[in-house]
């Protein structure tokens, strides 16, 4: 069968006519910026009041992009997405701690959560973010490459030490890693973290992922750097790309700051580098695992035409498809339809914990030029469908 990003058949079967009519009420209200803006402050109030809203939370925004509040909801969500041959990233989706008591408790939990995903093959993926486990202000300060107090250099052998024990249960458990990629001003310790990671763990096939934001113009030069590194330390090199999530965080502080602005000048540039970087990894698999993580249509459909160019199976396991769960369905639903590996990347967590991550999925929906537009004409395709 043809790949056909349109089909609103396969892409919303296991939605309910109530699902679907839920999500057109979310992504319309999402499409008005003065509404969100307007939702996100009232929900941070609410919360800061101790107001009982955690039930409307969790029946609306929560339910469309989280898997559940704790790994047993998350592990239902997860096998109702199995059934489609659909896989989830488990991301356990708290952030914003500071302390070392706090990075302890995300460690276990992400060590339990890797013991829980052992043996099910539908769950191929965690995801973490070294700001779960470090200060952004000794990340800030090693950015800088300042020197470090000597507690400083114990904090980080902790920081060490914990993703490393991340990593050697996931590899023992044959599970892979993703690195997700941070503000600018801390993302060179997050590299050179994940390149020691792959080093240690990659040697006979990809379990360490490191994350490249095709949005910054000096990422796809990074990318054919990390990939040198690797063939010359001989390491497999784990390349997830994505495009990037703090654009306007990014302008801003480069501006206020007076120092050239990190990210590309115009959309067109990100897109070139994308399906550059597809293009690159693709050509390099006899050494790269590539992870598409992406909402855009184009850039799936290019790298899907450039497998079959290449004669390279659609169930190639050095090539994974992914979209943020709530969304782009009519994307991953197809592709697994059509035998590619794809992953819906699933956040869970106490609904508290995950606002964050929420207004983050809120703002975007807004800011995205046709994301919402197009999630509400696929909605409306397949009701139209339904009925008729």
């Amino acid at each position: 069968m043809p790949l056909n990003f349109d089909n609103t058949e396969i892409a919303f079967s296991p939605k309910s006519n109530y699902d679907l009519k839920k999500a057109h009420f979310l992504f319309s209200s999402m499409g008005k910026p003065w509404l969100t803006k307007l939702g996100i402050q009232l929900t941070l109030l609410a919360f800061k009041l101790r107001l009982p809203i955690k039930p409307l939370i969790k029946s609306t925004i929560f339910k469309q992009f989280c898997g559940g509040e704790t790994l047993i909801e998350a592990d239902t969500t997860s096998r109702e997405l199995a059934k489609y041959h659909v896989g989830v990233i488990m991301d356990y989706g708290v952030e914003g701690k500071s302390d070392e008591l706090e990075f302890e408790k995300t460690t276990e939990t992400f060590l339990r959560t890797i013991e829980f995903a052992k043996d099910k093959n539908y769950i191929p993926f965690i995801s973490l973010k070294i700001t779960g486990f470090a200060r952004f202000e000794l990340l800030e300060k090693m950015h800088l490459q300042s020197p470090l107090t000597n507690h400083e250099q114990e904090e980080l052998e902790r920081i060490k030490l914990r993703i490393d024990k991340i990593c050697a249960l996931a590899s023992s458990a044959n599970k892979m890693i993703l690195i997700d990629a941070e503000e600018s001003w801390i993302q060179n310790p997050v590299d050179e973290l994940a390149n020691q990671m792959m080093e240690k763990y990659n040697r006979t096939k990809v379990i360490v992922f490191n994350t490249f934001q095709l949005y910054r113009h000096d990422r796809l030069n990074f990318l054919k750097e990390s990939f040198e590194i690797a063939k010359e330390k001989n390491y497999f090199l784990g390349a997830k790309l994505v495009r990037g999530a703090y654009m306007e965080k990014e302008r801003q502080r480069a501006m206020d700051m007076g120092y050239e602005d990190p990210i590309q000048a115009n959309k067109e540039s990100t897109d070139k580098d994308y399906n550059a970087a597809i293009e690159f990894c693709l050509s390099n698999l006899n050494q790269v695992s590539l992870f598409i993580g992406t909402h855009n249509e184009y850039s799936c459909m290019l790298a899907s035409e450039l497998m079959h160019k290449q004669s390279i199976q659609n169930s190639n396991e050095k090539i994974h498809f992914s979209q943020l769960f709530g969304m782009s369905d009519n994307i991953s639903f197809n592709l697994a339809n059509n035998g590619y590996l794809v992953s819906k990347y699933l956040p869970y967590g106490p609904v508290e914990d995950v606002i964050p991550y929420l207004m983050r999925r809120a703002q975007e929906n807004t800011s995205v030029a046709g994301q919402t537009g197009r999630e509400l004409a696929l909605i409306t395709k397949e009701l139209k469908r339904r009925k008729l």
